[in-house]
């Protein structure tokens, strides 16, 4: 009797314990079956973008004695993202153009904003993490003519100057709203229209010249947060390298979008922009626009 109740405790444990064990598995491979799940939900095409129109106005009387000078300014701006990913590649697609004009008064209206920049990077992945072999594509440049403040020449105009970077590289991304781009091997070609260099350089195009090209590295990063409810900031930031001509100096073109919701449709909107060039100036070129802002965003 000992012995047939010995036999019945060891095979009731032994059932306990394949049962306990088959739960496992079956809990392991329903969190791996979520898991893969959750990842598959965000494949295929992602697109947003975004409309706003920004408005400045200031006006004084006659009468006015504090000083101040009547003007009003407008811009509009597209920020639209596009992309692409399965199980081992992503695609990466953004648009930015924007348009502004300023106007003083008893003065000549100028430009306050004026750019289109097309940025697209591919990635196949490279092993397990956030690694991806990459190539990307960068070109930018404007719509309407510039013209020197003081003078009043010219001295741009649509796709003069223009410029056109790509190469192969790594890619580090976490998510949509953080990654960073580094390219060792990238080409730039920089256009400008033969009538702005034929008395001197222009761009960093030499005179004579309408083209230039450059070879060097280049690191893109873009990392978009949530400083608070309903206030979010866009940082986009490119470096260049060129080992071809005086490498150490550096181009860096920084650019900031701080929107401020106030409700679906209205928001303030902060644009910042800073450009170092040493091919057109020797120092930073610095760009900032505010206003309120009314958005359609798709």
């Amino acid at each position: 009797m000992k012995r047939a109740i010995l036999v019945l405790s060891i095979l009731f444990f032994w059932s306990q314990s394949k049962a306990q064990g088959n739960e496992k598995q079956v809990l392991d491979k329903t969190a791996a079956v979520a898991i893969k799940a959750a990842d598959t939900t965000n494949l295929g095409w992602k697109k947003t973008g975004t409309i706003v129109f920004l408005f400045n106005q200031s006006a004084f009387n006659n009468d006015w004695l504090g000083g101040g000078t009547s003007n009003v300014a407008g811009n509009i701006a597209l920020n639209y993202d596009f992309n692409y990913k399965t199980e081992h590649t992503v695609w990466d697609n953004k648009i930015i153009v924007a348009y502004g004009l300023n106007k003083l008064k008893d003065q000549k209206t100028t430009k306050s904003d004026d750019r289109i920049e097309f940025t697209s990077l591919f990635g196949r992945k490279a092993g397990e993490g956030n690694w991806y072999y990459s190539w990307f594509l960068n070109f930018k440049t404007q719509m309407d003519s510039g013209f020197e403040p003081v003078a009043f020449t010219k001295i741009s105009h649509f796709f003069s100057p223009a410029y056109l970077q790509s190469g192969p590289g790594m890619l580090w991304k976490k998510n949509d709203n953080l990654k960073v781009n580094i390219a060792p091997a990238t080409s730039r070609i920089i256009y400008v229209h033969d009538h702005f260099t034929e008395f001197g350089p222009s761009f960093g195009v030499e005179q004579g010249d309408a083209i230039r090209f450059e070879f060097g590295a280049a690191v893109n990063a873009y990392y978009k947060l949530n400083l608070m409810e309903n206030i979010t900031m866009e940082n986009i930031l490119n470096v260049y390298s060129n080992y071809l001509d005086k490498p150490q100096n550096i181009d860096i073109d920084y650019q900031m979008n701080l929107v401020m919701k106030v409700n679906k449709y209205i928001s303030a909107n902060v644009a910042f922009q800073a450009l170092y060039d040493d091919n057109a100036t020797g120092a930073f070129q610095i760009k900032e626009v505010f206003g309120l802002g009314v958005n359609y965003g798709f």
